[in-house]
């Protein structure tokens, strides 16, 4: 079963990504810091074929396209290695330049909660972008992918993932997130990194995105903070 979500380490020449990816329904969403990685599969008898495009939603210029460009688009097929996916390809603006990538579950080692109730005027179901400020003169914040449906919360970015749940209606919406690593963070980010973040939060919506107040707490540290989605793809 292909179908999940998923921690991705990627290789494109001698450059080295990661990310996040939630396959189903012949649809494949996730992302990065940076980027949001948007596309299809289709599962054949001898493994299984990906388009995935890429979108740039962090405009700062620290985060380098690998592909020299911010819109590329990745053709790759791959094979079940045990519970992992092992994906071999190239983008089609560098042929030519080798991409390898290995997709591995995360459901595994969490339970996705139980989703929320969502109402008329409710968040749209979509995936998102979400940048994130924390309040209070502390230095720090994060940028990734959100994807909501239907009450649930997947996403994550090159280090953490997320899963959570909210309730919604009449442009309101609450909820709460488990914030956790997939890959070690603690020398990019100091405050979350090696910490399970349990974060609670309300806020507004609309046909477009989301805003949210939140508090987090990161091992005995309490954190408030802001952040705005941006719808990016409807689901």
């Amino acid at each position: 079963m292909f179908e999940g979500f998923y921690k991705v380490r990627f290789q494109l020449g001698a450059a080295v990504g990661r990310s996040v990816m939630y396959a189903r329904d012949g649809k494949m969403l996730g992302g990065n810091s940076a980027f949001a990685h948007i596309g299809t599969y289709e599962k054949r008898d001898d493994g299984v074929d990906i388009v995935i495009q890429t979108v740039r939603h962090n405009p700062d210029p620290n985060y380098r396209a690998m592909a020299g460009t911010d819109d590329a688009t990745l053709l790759a097929k791959g094979r079940a290695d045990g519970e992992l996916y092992r994906f071999e390809g190239g983008l089609k603006e560098l042929p030519g330049v080798a991409f390898h990538s290995v997709m591995t579950p995360i459901e595994q080692d969490v339970t996705i909660p139980i989703a929320g109730g969502v109402g008329e005027g409710g968040v749209v179901n979509g995936l998102y972008s979400i940048h994130v400020r924390l309040l209070d003169g502390v230095e720090g914040g994060l940028t990734g992918v959100m994807l909501l449906n239907e009450g649930r919360i997947l996403g994550g970015d090159a280090s953490f993932y997320y899963v959570g749940t909210y309730s919604s209606e009449n442009g309101r919406w609450k909820g709460q997130i488990l914030n956790q690593e997939h890959t070690p963070a603690m020398g990019e980010n100091p405050i979350f990194g090696g910490h399970e973040v349990g974060i609670g939060f309300s806020g507004t919506c609309d046909g477009e995105g989301a805003l949210l107040e939140a508090t987090a707490l990161a091992g005995k540290r309490s954190l408030r903070m802001t952040a705005v989605l941006k719808l990016m793809r409807r689901v």
